[in-house]
């Protein structure tokens, strides 16, 4: 079965059985360029509902929308924020015009089940239309951007929490390892003593710092220009309509939203959007660092640093019998990885823009859910299936510290820097302890070397 749709190009048919038309088709033959549909962003599909469930709102405040179809509409996009109809968002997520189809597919598809709920059938756009009621007072240009902030609002705020899952698994096995105390190194040379807490202690601080920049980037998306129409001027909007519909759209989507401060401005300006990803971009940075000092403080077992263990979560060799590798900072780092190269797609993108839009902002918008999305999976694995289960070979990082030249450097203050270094040459080249060689030599009293060189002194001189 098929029904006929008209727009500005001509008519054609659509499938009678799906709920988007013609605007929609047209975008599916003109952009098959990934094979995925921006569906596959369920927070997108639901700003986008919470947006039109907004304006149709503030048109039945106004009185500028017949009360039968606001109301509606208002049940349509109710039923998409609950997850219905999101396999008919199918428009891919590249895709030219700078959301139009994306939109277009929103309207179409909440005209077609509105108009059901009015007791019509599809395409019946008499009744209620796509564009003159559905997109009354908006443009893609302020709609599509609204509803990408306030994904991303969604998105950052679910990494926060898994930001918060990971630091408090650091903070925890800091807390655990507070006397656990091993040999730090600077250039991956011996360098002086620390804790393994300490260690922990400065992941869980990295994490936290970065949430705090997440989250003050997540604020600035806050600031919407709904109202704004075409380039931000307001051309064809009810009066009244954009504090309204601001008003309900923080309402429905339970999102301290407000007007951008230019309307302008912030139809043109992507600087929100280049906050957010610069802010994922130096997370992902500092995670893969710590990924990459999970792996080595546990490489070995016997012939690396052998310092931790990590859970053993699957056979790591299909040749080797008995290897355990490093899987879960490895597969995170490989996220890491992705957020890095997004980023620069995004900055891409972003000065790419001409005049009063941004055409590329389907490109920035799915790269940035990604990232989030991404990053919230890998900080929850790393929290639960690694993190939590690390535990420290207590031999093995007794002996590298007291077998360290490193531990000369406590000796500066008394023999001074000549003698100290002459002393951890020595130790280097016969594998004596430092302590027993100063001994032996007699530059220090043993009772004083035993106070200088105890280990809870090391770490913490002060």
């Amino acid at each position: 079965m098929q029904r006929e749709e008209h727009d500005l190009i001509g008519a054609r048919e659509v499938d009678a059985e799906v709920y988007w038309g013609i605007h929609t088709l047209r975008a599916l033959e003109n952009f098959p360029l990934t094979g995925i549909p921006f569906s596959s962003h369920p927070e997108l599909v639901v700003a986008l509902a919470d947006v039109k469930a907004a304006a149709a709102s503030a048109h039945l405040d106004l009185g500028t929308l017949p009360e039968e179809r606001g109301r509606a509409i208002v049940r349509a996009c109710r039923e998409i924020r609950e997850g219905h109809l999101h396999d008919q968002f199918v428009v891919d997520v590249f895709q030219g015009g700078a959301g139009t189809s994306a939109n277009m597919n929103a309207n179409e598809v909440i005209a077609n089940r509105a108009l059901e709920l009015m007791g019509h059938g599809r395409g019946e756009y008499e009744h209620l239309h796509p564009n003159d009621d559905v997109n009354r007072s908006q443009s893609t240009n302020d709609v599509y951007p609204t509803a990408a902030k306030l994904a991303l609002y969604a998105a950052a705020g679910r990494l926060l929490d898994a930001m918060t899952l990971l630091r408090n698994a650091f903070a925890e096995r800091g807390g655990v390892f507070a006397k656990t105390v091993k040999l730090g190194r600077t250039q991956l040379q011996d360098a002086v003593p620390m804790t393994l807490g300490q260690e922990f202690d400065a992941f869980a601080l990295t994490v936290r710092d970065d949430a705090e920049l997440i989250g003050l980037a997540a604020d600035g998306l806050l600031d919407v220009n709904l109202g704004g129409t075409a380039i931000g001027t307001g051309l064809n909007a009810d009066a009244g309509f954009a504090r309204l519909a601001i008003g309900h759209l923080a309402v429905v989507s339970a999102a301290p939203v407000r007007a951008a401060r230019d309307l302008v401005e912030s139809t043109q300006g992507v600087g929100g959007f280049i906050r957010l990803s610069g802010a994922l971009r130096q997370f992902a940075l500092r995670l893969s660092k710590i990924c990459n000092d999970l792996r080595l403080l546990a490489s070995g077992p016997r012939a690396g640093l052998g310092e931790i263990r990590l859970p053993e979560l699957q056979a790591g060799s299909s040749i080797m019998p008995g290897k355990v590798n490093p899987v879960m900072p490895e597969a995170v780092n490989q996220v890491c990885f992705d957020v890095m190269g997004a980023d620069a797609a995004v900055g891409a993108a972003a000065q790419a823009g001409q005049l009063q839009l941004n055409a590329f902002e389907p490109l920035i918008v799915h790269h940035l859910l990604n990232s989030a999305n991404r990053l919230t999976a890998a900080c929850a694995l790393l929290a639960e299936r690694c993190v939590a289960g690390v535990h420290p070979d207590e031999e093995r990082l007794r002996l590298l510290v007291e077998g360290s030249s490193g531990l000369a450097t406590a000796l500066n203050p008394v023999i001074g820097y000549q003698q100290a270094t002459a002393l951890a040459r020595r130790c280097q080249e016969t594998g004596v302890p430092v302590r027993e060689l100063a001994a032996r030599d007699g530059l220090l009293p043993e009772e004083q070397l035993a106070e200088l060189l105890d280990p809870r002194r090391l770490v913490r001189p002060v």
